[in-house]
């Protein structure tokens, strides 16, 4: 549960890196 909270976060603030850099 708490690695899966870990994962999601990770991931979702990887999108908006990416999503900042390609913008």
């Amino acid at each position: 549960m708490m690695l899966m909270d870990m994962i999601l976060m990770f991931v979702s603030s990887l999108i908006l890196i990416v999503c900042v850099l390609v913008g």
